[in-house]
């Protein structure tokens, strides 16, 4: 638990800021931070698995500490003046990436939230009809699926909704995120499930 709540606090935070660029996988055109909520997903329902769902929905919410602290790091070396040495086209870049708006910031905040509870929410209405310990990999790919679209609907609406029409943004993102979900999540929740399983009896 103490490894996967390392790991999570930094998904937080990386996700946020790898999701500047647009990676290409085949035809499908994705924000490069999905890979690091996927991980959010998959530690989120292995904590859900092995610790309970409780536990799970604590770490989710322990999560935003280190959102809203990075965020406010950020604003801070934002605020403050460049050394008369850095370089301009360094400067530029660095207020690129870093500069998000704040509707953005809010955006990400209330979607990481509501999709993060709600993914362990149907992980676990799911392992209610299969059994303790059963059918992980297919438990984790459906939550990861409804609760990634749940997610890419309110950041791009709260985000971008009266700026551009979204229609498309939104179904080309869903899209790639559910087929991601498929097949990489099965993989990833039970290679993570079993990690936790085999630390907790080295170390316990």
């Amino acid at each position: 638990l103490f490894f996967f709540a390392l790991v999570y606090g930094g998904m937080c935070i990386l996700g946020s800021f790898i999701g500047n660029k647009q990676v290409a996988l085949g035809p499908l055109a994705v924000e490069a931070g999905i890979f690091s909520f996927l991980l959010l997903v998959v530690l989120a329902s292995a904590t859900s698995e092995l610790y309970g769902k409780a536990t799970a929905n604590r770490m989710v919410l322990w999560g935003f500490v280190p959102l809203i602290l990075s965020m406010a790091i950020v604003a801070l070396v934002l605020a403050l003046p460049a050394a008369d040495k850095m370089e301009p086209a360094r400067l530029e870049a660095f207020n690129t990436i870093l500069g998000q708006a704040p509707r953005l910031m809010v955006a990400g905040l209330i979607a990481y939230g509501i999709s993060q509870l709600l993914n362990v929410t149907i992980f676990n209405a799911l392992r209610g009809r299969t059994g303790e310990g059963k059918m992980v990999a297919v438990r984790g790919a459906i939550a990861s699926a409804l609760s990634q679209i749940i997610d890419t609907l309110l950041f791009i609406t709260i985000s971008f909704l009266g700026v551009f029409p979204i229609a498309n943004l939104l179904m080309g993102q869903m899209l790639a995120k559910v087929v991601l979900s498929i097949v990489l999540v099965p993989f990833l929740i039970t290679g993570s499930v079993a990690l936790g399983r085999w630390l907790d009896a080295k170390y316990s």
